[in-house]
């Protein structure tokens, strides 16, 4: 057991070289403890203070040919590993794998990793991100706000597969007890990625590489997006699901009704009375005339997806909607 007594004694013959605070000779500890890591390389692995990107340690399993990437917590609170999670979602996948040197501020341990990744990439055949804290990990894997977070690490798998060129590289999180118990193994969830036609189309460039494209979608692969995802596809949307007695949702069953039922009204018409919907993409792919969209999430158009399913599952059996089916294909949205 990694124990206060081993932490002072580790950091009081170290801090001399290394700096950094009390807590990151934890991290060392473990290191030398479950992959018998000799100090004087371990030290190189390990980020002593600095400018982190939410992981603080890494190491090369030759042997299994797995690289673990760790974040260390001296706790026993899961919670702590919610800000290094979203630093590893918003910059650290990008980082080490596929831009870094775009941070003048970026630590040793990033160069580090950069090296033995370039130096191992024909051999490493598994990425393993490991969250290693002192309490339940068990009580981590049931963490709503850890398991969407969990999520949103695996939607980034295809930096990984961009940096080993379509190479098939396994891609594991895991939360682990310092003391070996370790929580449920499970799959990662493969971002889903559609394939959809966008009409009318304008890239405008935005911060930090960001891209916002700007077309007409149609209403149907929303729908078929939805279907696939289920509520996964609403991500943080506040107005999901708000109940077709609400008037928008109202006005938009009777557009569809009129649509593609009674035939009164040209799928066109839809788009000129419609504000338009907002995604988010992981990656947004130009195809041929087709877009290609990794991990979409609907941030804006909730009652319009959630309305168009229950429009359909009012009317199934009803020969018109089969009937209308080339109009409902028809209608686009912002």
């Amino acid at each position: 057991m990694i124990n206060d007594r081993l932490i002072d004694q580790a950091y009081s013959d170290l801090r001399s070289t290394c700096g950094g605070v009390r807590e990151d000779y934890f991290g060392l500890l473990y290191l030398e403890r479950e992959h018998k890591v000799l100090r004087d390389k371990a030290v190189n692995q390990v980020a002593f203070g600095g400018n982190d990107y939410g992981f603080d340690a890494f190491h090369f399993d030759e042997e299994r040919r797995n690289l673990y990437l760790f974040q260390f917590k001296y706790s026993d609170s899961h919670s702590q590993f919610k800000g290094s999670l979203q630093r590893l979602i918003e910059d650290g996948v990008d980082r080490i794998f596929l831009s870094p040197n775009q941070d003048d501020a970026k630590n040793q341990l990033l160069l580090q990793l950069r090296s033995c990744l370039i130096d191992n990439r024909a051999v490493i055949d598994q990425i393993c991100f490991r969250f290693v804290f002192t309490g339940d990990p068990e009580e981590a894997e049931r963490s709503k706000v850890l398991d969407k977070l969990r999520e949103n690490l695996e939607n980034k798998r295809y930096l990984v597969e961009q940096f080993f060129a379509g190479r098939n590289v396994g891609f594991v999180v895991e939360f682990r007890s310092a003391s070996g118990r370790v929580g449920v193994l499970r799959d990662p969830r493969k971002p889903t990625s559609f394939e959809v036609p966008l009409t009318d189309l304008v890239v405008v460039d935005g911060p930090a590489g960001q891209k916002m494209h700007l077309g007409f979608i149609r209403l149907a692969d929303l729908h078929r997006m939805h279907l696939a995802l289920d509520s996964r596809f609403f991500d943080s949307n506040i107005r999901y699901g708000l109940g077709e007695g609400e008037a928008v949702n109202r006005a938009i069953s009777g557009a569809l009704k009129k649509i593609i039922i009674e035939k009164t009204e040209q799928p066109a018409v839809f788009a000129f009375d419609h504000n338009g919907i907002t995604l988010f993409a992981e990656r947004v792919e130009l195809l041929d005339g087709r877009c290609r969209l990794t991990a979409p999430r609907l941030l804006n158009g909730a009652q319009t997806v959630t309305t168009v399913a229950a429009f359909r599952e009012k009317n199934k059996g009803n020969p018109k909607l089969d009937q209308g089916q080339d109009a409902f294909e028809s209608i686009r949205v912002l």
